[in-house]
């Protein structure tokens, strides 16, 4: 025999008891952990940092191995970085530097990383914002580094052969790119501005439906959006939160050639991370040019059984015609293994720096 169902003011009953116990539980962690904040700066002193971002990578693959539903997991981890983000504003109220305008791809990864509890500072360049972080202006920063489809940021990788900031995070943001502007339609479109990464993951929708449209490269996405509002006859390449913050409707949503485009974003600080469990690290090097000298370089990866996941090269800037390179491997630089290879990879090599260990990014959207 089954039970009667029950009545919906009964269950909305329910439901305002756990959102009311919910309340509390917020405001008790967020006691609790202003109470470990003053426990570490008398114990650790006023220099301790108080955002982990190893301990905040353990708490979210927790949440996403004990979560048993219906909740989807990637949902759950943002509820509960958002939570984490709130408490941690009470004690610290970090700031984050991004490749600004408002309302850019970056800024959106800077949100998806640290959650809203943050203070963002835009900045018109990458090296502004390394500038802003290594002046101390700003607490870290977040810079795009990579695009599946169109490749590395060069710029961000020049920047780490005189900074001396490190990596202290990745995020990977799946991109959508929306076609908006004040046009009714698209056969009153004459102009397209967005960032020169846009076009190229676009270049095949706007061959097929804008290939009249004049396409204007600018020096981001949210900065063409701003130029498309003052110009009836233009639209703009960019996210929705573009879209809302400068109030242009949207003629086309999703126009990116490829459906699983993603940008990888780096987080950059001024200090070493701790092993999270689930880590990789960045070294780049440099070694005057022999024959096999590469190959001497990444065998110390190879013969040891490490996986390398990323291999770029940039010209130099210290000799001409040599190049650095940029590699990315799994695991933690104080690992034995890791430390093993990266003394070895020093011997090798003429210039090696370390940029950073760091969690390896969660893959959800």
């Amino acid at each position: 025999m089954t039970s009667p169902p029950r009545k919906l003011e009964d269950i909305r009953a329910d439901i305002d008891d756990i959102d009311v116990e919910l309340v509390r539980l917020v405001n008790e962690r967020a006691r609790l952990a202003q109470a470990a904040g003053e426990v570490k700066r008398v114990t650790d002193g006023a220099d301790t940092p108080l955002y982990r971002p190893e301990r905040e990578a353990q708490l979210l693959k927790r949440v996403a191995r004990d979560n048993p539903g219906p909740v989807p997991a990637p949902d759950m981890q943002r509820i509960i970085k958002e939570v984490v983000s709130a408490c941690r504003a009470l004690e610290l109220p970090l700031t984050v530097a991004f490749l600004g305008p408002e309302g850019t791809y970056t800024e959106a990864a800077a949100y998806k990383h640290f959650g809203h509890g943050v203070r963002t500072a835009s900045q018109a360049t990458i090296d502004a914002v390394f500038r802003e972080v290594e002046s101390g202006a700003s607490d870290y920063g977040v810079v795009p580094v990579e695009n599946s489809t169109e490749g590395v940021v060069n710029h961000t990788l020049d920047m780490f052969l005189s900074s001396r900031l490190s990596i202290c995070g990745e995020v990977m943001l799946p991109i959508h790119h929306c076609l908006m502007s004040r046009a009714s339609s698209l056969a009153e479109v004459e102009r397209v501005f967005t960032h020169q990464q846009s076009l190229g993951q676009c270049r095949k929708w706007l061959d097929a439906n804008l290939p009249r449209a004049h396409r204007e490269a600018v020096s981001s996405n949210a900065e063409g959006a701003r130029m498309a509002v003052a110009d009836a006859g233009a639209a703009a390449i960019a996210g929705r939160v573009a879209a809302e913050r400068y109030d242009l409707p949207i003629l086309e949503p999703n126009i990116e050639d490829e459906p699983g485009n993603t940008t990888r974003f780096l987080v950059i600080g001024n200090e070493q991370v701790e092993a999270s469990g689930d880590d990789q690290t960045s070294v780049m090097f440099w070694f005057r040019d022999r024959p096999g000298g590469l190959f001497q370089a990444i065998e110390v990866f190879a013969t040891r059984g490490m996986n390398m996941t990323r291999i770029e090269s940039r010209p130099s800037r210290l000799e001409r015609w040599t190049y650095v390179f940029y590699v990315d491997f799994a695991g933690h630089q104080d690992e034995a293994l890791a430390r093993e290879a990266l003394a070895e990879l020093r011997k090798r090599t003429d210039f090696c720096k370390v940029i950073g260990s760091f969690p390896r990014a969660i893959s959800e959207g």
